[in-house]
Formats: C-alpha cells, sequence, structure tokens
C-alpha cells in the first residue's frame, strides 16, 4: 500500500511559477511510474506529466511541454512538478498517481494522493 501527499498548491497571478511536490510512503517507491493530473470543477481528471519508475522518460500534455516539468527523486520518495508560466485556465486540483506502468489514463494508476489545489488568477 502505498500513500501519496501532494503539498505546494496554492493562489497565484497567471505568469508566475509553482512547485508542486508528493511524497510516498508504504511502499517502494522506485518501482512505481507516476503521474500528475489536475482536475477542475465538472471536468474529468485529464493527464499532466509523467515520469518512468527510473526517471529516464517522461510525458506530457501537449499543452504544458516547455512550461511543466516533471522529475523525481528516488531517495526522498518524492516526484516533483515545476509548473512556469501557469495559466488561469489551468486552475484545478492537481493529484499525483503511483502506476506499476506509466501512462496517461486515471484508470491505469493504483493509488492517488488527496490533491493540492492551485488557482490561477488572471
Amino acid at each position: 500500500q502505498v500513500q501519496l501527499v501532494e503539498s505546494g498548491g496554492g493562489l497565484v497571478q497567471a505568469g508566475d511559477s509553482l512547485r508542486l511536490s508528493c511524497a510516498a510512503s508504504g511502499g517502494t517507491f522506485s518501482r512505481y511510474g507516476l503521474g500528475w493530473f489536475r482536475q477542475a470543477p465538472g471536468k474529468e481528471r485529464e493527464f499532466v506529466a509523467g515520469i518512468s519508475w527510473s526517471g529516464g522518460s517522461t510525458y506530457y500534455l501537449d499543452s504544458v511541454k516547455g512550461r511543466f516539468t516533471i522529475s523525481r527523486d528516488n531517495a526522498k520518495n518524492t516526484v516533483y512538478l515545476q509548473m512556469n508560466s501557469l495559466k488561469s485556465e489551468e486552475t484545478a486540483l492537481y493529484y499525483c498517481g503511483a502506476s506499476l506502468g506509466v501512462g496517461a489514463r486515471p484508470q491505469g494508476y493504483d493509488y492517488w494522493g488527496q490533491g493540492t489545489q492551485v488557482t490561477v488568477s488572471s
């Protein structure tokens, strides 16, 4: 059983940056691919970025490429999402998930955190 706890969300202005963290416990962190998703009110959960168990492969939603960077530190059991040039439409609850594979479908993830709110004002 893996527990995930996100942090780092907040209220920022459009164009600002935030760094989200997701700390894991209770499992072998380095076995899991990890993903960041977001969900705005009334919308489905959307894949934002993913990283393989080794960190050697990363994947991004097209609209965040060049602005967001996912990384992981297996020694600290933590995955990060650096978000630059944030846009108001990216206001959402941001979740991290852990999967024995890696992919963009929420159904493929076995464990989820509780989410951290990111609000971007225009």
